[in-house]
């Protein structure tokens, strides 16, 4: 198989943790008898430096032209003081609107050998963490108009626009109804509806779409008692289905519960064109260029590409599998707080990886 990806490494740990995914990609190339061509090219602050904006034409216009594209992380106290429409974070934003990526799909899954790492008690976890957060991506509070004015009473005053239609919704909801019919068929809708509009009409189009999809248990939560039951009781969450600022908070949350933000993968699909595949975290600067970070979410985000972008799922099994052989003997980065675990380096995580990758294979 021949596939062009276009690669993001960003900012902070951007460059380190992508890194060690192209090297697993490589692994997979190797075993596989895949050629995938990497076009990299800058996005964020390294953008910024560039070229002055944070997301080039053309930048854009590679990723366009890929057949899917792999992200590290953007953005740093490097460019706090720009204004908005130049900060590394409208890359994101731009890219995901541009490609028109309305659906962010963040798995949240405990690996065995880290169930010691999470701030969770053994009993909770006992009763199982395996769910999937399905955000809303390019609309709500972070696309809606925004202001800050002086106003009639000499004040600073600034207004953020929430708005969503009837068709994006739908189109979100369809992609979670979908997605719990591959899993346990559950289905949790997050809204704030007893205040907000957006959520009243949110809960309105869910029970609609619901209608469509008889075998599939569907529940109304308030994102309040959501951030709440996702410490109190995780197991009975299967699909969770929500609008963009809840989903990237409640996400957030979600993924603390399987021991560290750097072990969640995601992507960002739409109806047509390539889809992004990043991890969840940020860039991290405070520990830029130590070779410390966790590479795990970047490179199951590469796995998540290999099976969803290009229908390669023994390949992407088979990274996952490494994975979890590497973390069952003990190996973990130092993000992950553990008990008689072996701390390892970003780079030699992906080396651990690559090695089991390759057993696996000759298995």
């Amino acid at each position: 198989m021949n596939k062009k990806i276009a690669v993001i490494a960003g900012d902070g740990i951007g460059p380190e943790i992508v890194t060690e995914a192209v090297k697993v990609l490589e692994k997979i190339e190797e075993l596989f008898d895949h050629h995938f061509e990497y076009d990299f090219v800058p996005a964020g602050g390294s953008a910024i430096d560039q070229t002055g904006i944070p997301l080039p034409a053309e930048t854009l216009r590679h990723c366009k032209a890929a057949d899917s594209v792999l992200l590290g992380a953007v953005g740093g106290p490097k460019w706090d003081g720009l204004e908005k429409h130049l900060r590394p974070e409208r890359a994101l934003l731009e890219l995901r609107s541009s490609l028109g990526l309305y659906a962010n799909i963040r798995p949240v899954k405990l690996f065995s050998a880290l169930k010691n790492a999470s701030p969770l008690k053994t009993s909770i976890l006992d009763e199982g963490l395996d769910l999937v957060v399905v955000r809303e991506l390019i609309g709500g509070l972070y696309f809606g108009d925004r202001k800050t004015f002086v106003n009639q009473d000499g004040e600073l005053e600034a207004h953020d626009l929430l708005v969503y239609t009837e068709g994006e919704i739908r189109r979100i909801a369809e992609t979670a109804f979908q997605l719990a019919m591959q899993r346990r068929k559950i289905v949790t809708s997050v809204d704030k509806a007893n205040v907000l509009d957006s959520s009243r009409l949110w809960r309105k189009v869910l029970h609609q779409v619901k209608e469509k999809y008889p075998e599939v248990k569907y529940n109304d939560m308030l994102v309040d008692n959501c951030a709440m039951q996702l410490i109190h009781n995780p197991a009975q969450f299967d699909v969770i289905v929500t609008e963009n600022l809840f989903g990237d908070i409640l996400s957030d949350e979600a993924s603390m519960l399987t021991g560290s933000i750097g072990m969640i993968p995601s992507m960002s699909t739409g109806a047509a064109g390539p889809g992004m595949y990043e991890p969840i975290h940020g860039s991290a600067p405070d520990i830029a260029g130590q070779n410390i970070a966790n590479p795990i979410a970047t490179i199951l985000s590469a796995a998540m590409m290999l099976r969803y972008a290009f229908g390669l799922t023994q390949e992407s099994q088979v990274i996952e599998a490494a994975v979890e052989r590497v973390l069952s003997k003990g190996f973990v980065t130092s993000d992950i707080h553990s008990e008689n675990k072996s701390v390892v380096s970003c780079s030699h995580m992906g080396d651990l990886i690559c090695e089991q990758i390759t057993i696996l294979q000759k298995d």
